[in-house]
């Protein structure tokens, strides 16, 4: 479940963004769509803690985000939540293989050969394991993307315009693989864009004003 009531955000010198209550229950899927400049990144990145909400509450299973300390909420988010961005932020010195596990690590779960090699093969991506991030084309580093992601088994999983770069088939290939994952996986699904090529994908849309 994701919840928000009474969220609001400013830049410094900026005017703060207010943003619509909303709720998504678990295993829900939904776009943020928005003209450049709604606000659709910052909204995301306060669902995900990244950003600090500066007004408003921010629940996720029960837990209001806000009011979690910086640690608390870095072993909440390493535990719960997956993220996708649009640029993938690989470590380009690490294998494939070695960015999977980096995210288990990092939330201070079990590292498992096990879960790394049965998620590279749900993705097309198992021969690929031990290559170096530099050798793999934009597809498949996106797609590594999604792995490292969801590696975690993420109850949400937050994906900032993931197929925007993309042409019509990894597009497809892309947002195809978020939804049967997140479906697989049970996960809520929480896509910010503004790919139009995904509104048929997903029929849960929340258009912020510009």
């Amino acid at each position: 479940m994701v919840e928000i009531k009474s969220v609001e955000y400013a830049y410094p010198g900026a005017k703060a963004i207010q943003f619509t209550d909303f709720k998504l229950a678990g295993g829900e899927h939904c776009l943020l769509l928005g003209e450049s400049g709604s606000g659709k990144t910052t909204l995301l990145h306060l669902l995900g803690g990244l950003l600090r909400s500066q007004q408003g509450t921010i629940r996720i299973h029960d837990t209001d985000i806000t009011q979690l300390s910086e640690s608390a909420l870095d072993h909440f988010r390493g535990k719960h939540l997956g993220f996708v961005f649009q640029r993938n932020h690989l470590l380009q010195a690490l294998s494939v293989r070695q960015n999977l596990l980096m995210a288990p690590f990092l939330a201070e779960l079990p590292q498992s050969e096990e879960r790394v090699n049965e998620v590279l093969d749900r993705l097309g991506l198992l021969n690929r394991k031990s290559a170096q991030v530099r050798e793999l084309s934009q597809g498949q580093a996106q797609r590594v993307a999604i792995a490292r992601a969801v590696v975690n088994k993420p109850d949400v999983i937050f994906a900032d315009e993931p197929t925007s770069a993309l042409d019509d088939k990894n597009c497809e290939r892309v947002s195809d693989l978020l939804l049967s994952v997140a479906s697989e996986q049970k996960a809520t699904l929480v896509v910010a864009t503004h790919d139009q090529r995904l509104k048929a994908k997903i029929t849960r849309q929340m258009v912020l004003p510009a």
